[in-house]
């Protein structure tokens, strides 16, 4: 049956899941959990493409006045009778997904804002012939419809108090108080962040969530999810109602993504159950609470992928729905300790912080600490454990989002290298004339400035390749320079041979890794000797270059040294 099922690649709605037979991984517990751990405003803070929405569409078709209870057949809640009597479909629910609010200036989303509820609030209208509202009551309504050309019109005071007003004209129509869902709360904050209208947006937002969510006497429970836990005192003051439920809260740990034993049963519905290793690899590492997931939006893609082509292999899946832009804010901010901590986190060691849950968007950037925070907090870090004191042991999750970190730091690589041209023309020449001494000061300063991006745990061969595409991305800056990687020549294939503007002239650079410093100078006459011994000369003489200056480098950590020799001809 498993192997028939559709897989639901990018769709959220949990009528459409279970209504159109698309494998559906069982989250209903949260159901049950929301009663074990009752609180009457609950904040779900996790990633993106962890499942939030998918979750929240869920809790819709259980509680909405008119549930069908046939979605929830053979599900984890249908098991608990008490729950589903007392509940199912009890309540009316108002379901805001406040993703798309946003916009270059701050009318344009304070009225995606207001579309958002006035679409919303038509979805109730019953209540404009209900005799259970009093004629002001339909007014109230009708003010949260009000459109003119098309386009909603609601006035501010209207706006700020919307939330409310539609859960007290439910509660007064069906006389059962209203369960309100906002996905996605703090999007809006940080588009109108990045925008420079973000004090405005969390006075509205504040307007808009306080009045629906404290001291409303037409509240039943509320249940919000976003990425970042925003500052309390921003946007929820006074509300002594909250329950916050972090990535470190052990309850409702496994609700949001996926568990090992859910991606093997996954896997093995379609037959792949050898694939379970490389899924772990890139797409688990996340703890949240006492739990290991994995990331959900990567699982579904990647077995889509692979149940129909067994060649295909592990792709970026979360990382390419974003740009991924905090992580090159973190690595352009970061100093030479950062830069060093970087690489101990690349190389699969934990770095010790203490983090900060709660922020305001105008504070991220405040200092380097709110950065290792946030990353935390959006899934681009994870951690361990705790230290004594209180400090978070971090981690990077898995292989795909180090594939982010490489990224990010490859481009800030290329901008501050190319940024100083007068050392990197420097360079170039001391390069074309065999000026060692200069080869090797600009190099070891690269090396002492820059980011490793190879695993310390990695084969020689993988760090070899570090290097080499280092220097390749120095070399190939010089655009008069044809350069040429692992070109075939003579018997072999020669690490670097770069074709000057000089007709006459060529150059061929061999590599070498070792683990010792003593070890350099050998490592580069070997490297010299390679050259020579596989004939990789031939190439630049074919096109009648007969200047040949050869180059055996030596890489060793951060430190390189570099032995040039005239080629006799």
């Amino acid at each position: 049956m498993g192997d028939k099922l559709k897989l639901p690649v990018g769709i959220d709605d949990f009528e459409k899941i279970r209504r159109n037979t698309f494998y559906y991984i069982d989250k209903t517990k949260l159901i049950e959990q929301l009663f074990v751990n009752w609180g009457e405003v609950n904040l779900f803070t996790r990633p993106r493409r962890f499942g939030k929405t998918l979750n929240m569409s869920m809790l819709k078709c259980f509680f909405e006045i008119g549930a069908d209870e046939t979605l929830f057949n053979g599900l984890y809640i249908s098991g608990n009778r008490q729950v589903c009597e007392e509940h199912m479909g009890k309540y009316p629910v108002i379901f805001l997904s406040l993703k798309n609010v946003e916009g270059l200036t701050f009318e344009s989303a304070k009225y995606q804002m207001a579309e958002l509820i006035g679409r919303e609030a038509e979805r109730f209208g019953v209540l404009k012939q209900s005799e259970n509202l009093s004629e002001t009551d339909k007014e109230d309504y009708l003010a949260l419809t009000k459109k003119v050309n098309g386009k909603y019109v609601i006035d501010d005071d209207i706006l700020y108090a919307s939330l409310q007003t539609l859960s007290e004209l439910l509660y007064k129509h069906y006389g059962k108080k209203t369960v309100i869902l906002i996905d996605e709360y703090d999007v809006p904050l940080d588009k109108a962040f990045g925008h420079g209208y973000y004090r405005e947006m969390v006075a509205l937002i504040r307007a808009v969530f306080g009045k629906a969510l404290k001291t409303n006497f037409a509240l039943e429970f509320a249940v919000l999810t976003g990425c970042l836990r925003v500052s309390k005192e921003s946007i929820f003051t006074g509300l002594n109602n909250f329950k916050i439920l972090s990535v470190t809260d052990t309850r409702f740990d496994e609700q949001f993504g996926f568990t090992d034993k859910e991606v093997k049963e996954l896997l093995a519905c379609y037959h792949i159950e050898n694939r379970f290793e490389e899924t772990k690899r890139w797409y688990d590492g996340y703890h949240f609470g006492n739990a290991d997931v994995y990331c959900p939006w990567d699982v579904i893609n990647h077995v889509d992928r692979i149940k129909d082509d067994a060649n295909a292999g592990p792709e970026a899946y979360w990382i390419n729905t974003s740009g991924n832009e905090l992580v090159k804010r973190f690595v352009d901010r970061a100093g030479k300790t950062t830069r060093n901590e970087i690489e101990r986190l690349i190389a699969g060691e934990s770095i010790e912080k203490h983090i900060r849950l709660d922020l305001t968007y105008d504070e991220i950037d405040n200092s380097i600490d709110n950065l290792w925070s946030v990353l935390f907090t959006t899934g681009y870090l994870t951690q361990t454990g705790l230290t004594k004191d209180g400090a978070y042991k971090l981690v990077i999750p898995n292989r795909e989002v180090r594939e982010v970190f490489k990224l990010q730091i490859n481009e800030w690589f290329k901008k501050s290298i190319f940024s100083n041209t007068d050392r990197l023309q420097a360079f170039w020449k001391s390069f074309e004339d065999g000026n060692t001494l200069e080869i090797e000061k600009y190099i070891n300063r690269v090396l002492s400035n820059s980011i490793s991006v190879f695993d310390t745990k990695a084969r020689k061969e993988e760090k070899e390749s570090s290097y080499h595409n280092l220097l390749v991305g120095i070399l190939t800056g010089n655009d008069d320079w044809l350069v040429k990687s692992n070109a075939e020549a003579g018997e072999g294939f020669a690490d670097i041979i770069v074709e000057t503007d000089d007709p006459d002239a060529g150059i061929i650079a061999e590599l070498k890794y070792t683990k010792d410093f003593k070890e350099m100078e050998t490592a580069c006459s070997k490297a010299l000797e390679q050259i020579k011994d596989r004939r990789y000369q031939e190439y630049l003489l074919n096109d009648d270059r007969r200047d040949i200056l050869l180059y055996g480098i030596a890489f060793c950590k951060k430190r390189c040294k570099v032995i040039a020799e005239k080629m006799k001809i």
